[in-house]
């Protein structure tokens, strides 16, 4: 090959394929064929997600396979959806490991984000029905809200068990600086919701990449994080436009819509690394501790995150609640 050839090539690289040279890509999808496509590292899904996808004709054997083994376990009806729900999860998230060679983030229901030992146990839950299905708990990171509750639940899952979280729904500063002290495996912070609300509550319509609030809250986590020798891993999450997510590039992971993927696989720019954690030794960043009062001081202080987060956990909620109710209509068949 020429050098000019060679240089071509090397010209015509995509934005995603360059950005995985600096970033981990996550694929934020519950849809086989997108991972398939994209080969990313890791994949997340969440209950709007699954939602979204078990109403694919395509996954409709998987919905069957959840009821059987629900109706199987027997109990009442409550139990029994739990059940149904639990392995539903578990059947997407090992579908999905069939097709990365990473980890598959899968949520515990947000209706127990404010109680820890809900999660804990629904959590555990989860790990065993993977193990039954002959999968690693090493390959699946536990989603749980970003809570006082939650971050102490994460403490309790990491440490006592090995079980690895995603702290997700994570829109302070404060939130993060928790999970930190938890020492949680990873972290969510929500980037394109928090431009959502700062769109809605600012009078602006619009906001350069560097200027987006979202892009700004991750990188002062990412510094923080990376000054004060944090090993908790941060993946951007929640993105409303490229823009965004090249302004993050050098974040340790991103998760990414397959709309998004589909985006940057077609786009040539150029890119380079916008956080690196050498640089970040550099930042003006002072070490706080928080205690479950000043976590609840310093989150309540923040309107965005308070409004983002209670509605974060309504909105999945509200998915979790419908994908029941879709459940249960099978169930009567």
């Amino acid at each position: 090959m020429s050098n000019s050839t060679a240089k071509k090539q090397k010209m015509e690289e995509s934005a995603l394929e360059q950005l995985k040279k600096y970033t981990v890509v996550v694929a934020d999808t519950g849809d086989f064929n997108a991972i398939e496509e994209y080969k990313p590292q890791d994949a997340t899904t969440n209950p709007s997600l699954i939602l979204a996808a078990a109403q694919m004709p395509a996954y409709q054997q998987l919905v069957t396979d959840a009821i059987q083994y629900g109706k199987k376990q027997g109990g009442s009806e409550e139990e029994q959806m739990n059940n149904i729900m639990d392995k539903l999860f578990v059947l997407f998230g090992a579908e999905i490991l069939k097709k990365i060679p990473g980890r598959v983030s899968t949520e515990v229901d947000a209706r127990l984000s404010y109680d820890k030992d809900g999660m804990i146990k629904r959590a555990k839950r989860l790990i065993a029905l993977y193990k039954e299905a002959g999968i690693d708990k090493g390959r699946i990171l536990i989603k749980l809200s970003s809570t006082w509750e939650g971050i102490q639940a994460g403490k309790v899952l990491e440490e006592q068990y090995g079980i690895h979280c995603n702290m997700t729904l994570l829109f302070s500063f404060a939130q993060a600086v928790a999970c930190a002290e938890a020492g949680v495996t990873l972290i969510s912070p929500f980037v394109g919701r928090i431009l959502d609300w700062h769109l809605a509550n600012s009078g602006k319509k619009s906001f350069e990449p560097s200027e987006d609030p979202g892009v700004k809250s991750v990188t002062q986590i990412y510094n923080y994080y990376k000054k004060f020798g944090y090993k908790t891993i941060v993946m951007g999450a929640s993105f409303r436009n490229t823009g965004e997510i090249k302004a993050l590039t050098g974040c340790d992971y991103l998760t990414i819509a397959p709309k998004l993927l589909a985006e940057l696989s077609k786009d040539s720019c150029k890119l380079t690394p916008a956080l690196s954690a050498k640089e970040a030794q550099n930042c003006k960043l002072e070490k706080i501790h928080l205690d479950e009062k000043a976590f609840r001081w310093e989150h309540n202080e923040d309107q965005m995150a308070v409004e983002k987060l209670s509605d974060g956990i309504r909105k999945f909620a509200a998915d979790a609640i419908k994908l029941e109710n879709m459940l249960k209509e099978r169930l009567k068949k």
